[in-house]
């Protein structure tokens, strides 16, 4: 069975499973679901906790099986914690995880918990997985994407009895303090932690924040992948694009790879428009294109934008930038290849952003 993060701690009121699976790709989220097992277990008297790591294919899961199948030494029950941090537990340990899981019925005096990272949906439909989340409870933990940032920030504050001004400036206070923590959650919870300590509620400030004190106080911390990159340009949000190039390159991201991504985004949209002057209609278009998700949403906004004119000069501006990154020279574009990407990026998100693609296309290079 599977819950979502937030039905954890009321699925813990009605009673304690003895098999809990935890994937995600988000650290902190994890780690707080964890703790919330094992504080649960321990007023449940589970008083001895040992924990098993998965690396390499030499792994023995014969001890994990002896720990699972023998009675704790030093107390009445005991918490066992399996950690998979590449998700591929091999033939062995797939028979061995779905030996675990049928152990784990009715058997009231071990607590089994698994952690995943991310899986992919063939993992998902493999044997050993399938065997966990019908034994046992499922729990999947999903990043927190950018749009409801700000919100968790402000929850996050909330229990520690902080909260920013009302209106406008409390509004701008969270997105600049999402701006500053994008992408690294475990970072933003110790921000959060900070501003409890440096400015604990008071009768004189009844909680509130200023924008000031967060301005002060909160590091820049953020965090960007290729993959937010994309759908950024494509929601329009120039601002947002240039901070997170200018942060790809401080981190030393590949610029082979950031151009992949913008270039392979241009392809897609313009398979898609292909496909559609074909006479298909844009939901199958995506479908035969494999769009999928939020990148299909934001395919569906921006398509009736682009025209197949303007697509395709995009796609040479591609090409030229692909030159550029890799040490070519173009007349009429930056040396620099960080440069060219930027000018690539705002060229796409500008067209996404307003509705004037097919009047105001870019110009040939």
């Amino acid at each position: 069975m599977q819950i979502a993060p937030l039905q954890l701690g009321r699925h813990l009121e009605r009673g304690l499973k003895s098999l809990y699976t935890l994937h995600g790709d988000e650290p902190l989220l994890q780690l707080e679901a964890l703790d919330t097992l094992r504080a649960h277990a321990r007023a449940q008297g589970f008083g001895e906790r040992s924990a098993h790591t998965v690396a390499g294919a030499h792994f023995d899961w014969s001890e994990v099986l002896a720990a699972a199948g023998s009675l704790s030494l030093f107390a009445d029950k005991q918490i066992i914690e399996i950690r998979i941090p590449s998700g591929k537990p091999g033939k062995e340990g797939s028979a061995a995880l779905q030996q675990l899981a049928e152990q784990a019925q009715g058997n009231d005096s071990t607590l089994t918990i698994v952690l995943l990272p991310r899986l992919d949906k063939a993992t998902k439909s493999s044997a050993w997985f399938m065997a966990l989340e019908n034994h046992g409870i499922s729990v999947q933990v999903e990043p927190v994407e950018r749009a409801a940032l700000p919100q968790w920030i402000a929850q996050r504050l909330a229990a520690q009895g902080q909260r920013v001004a009302a209106g406008e400036e409390g509004q701008h206070t969270l997105q600049f303090f999402a701006d500053r923590v994008e992408g690294n959650l475990l970072a933003a919870h110790q921000e959060i932690q900070k501003l409890g300590l440096l400015f604990p509620p008071s009768a004189d400030n009844a909680g509130v924040l200023a924008l000031e004190q967060v301005e002060a106080a909160v590091l820049n911390v953020a965090r960007y992948d290729v993959f937010k990159l994309s759908e950024a340009v494509l929601a329009g949000q120039a601002l947002r694009v240039q901070r997170m190039l200018d942060g790809l390159q401080a981190e030393g991201e590949a610029e082979v790879l950031v151009h992949y991504t913008l270039a392979e985004d241009i392809r897609a949209l313009k398979r898609v428009k292909d496909a559609m002057g074909q006479g298909r209609p844009l939901p199958m278009a995506l479908r035969e294109n494999r769009i999928w998700g939020a990148k299909e949403r934001l395919f569906e906004r921006v398509l009736p934008r682009l025209s197949a004119a303007t697509l395709a000069d995009l796609l040479q501006s591609a090409q030229v930038v692909d030159g550029i990154v890799k040490g070519l020279k173009q007349p009429d574009w930056p040396a620099s290849g960080w440069q060219a990407l930027h000018r690539l990026a705002q060229q796409l998100c500008s067209l996404c952003a307003t509705g004037s693609a097919a009047a105001n296309p870019p110009k040939r290079k």
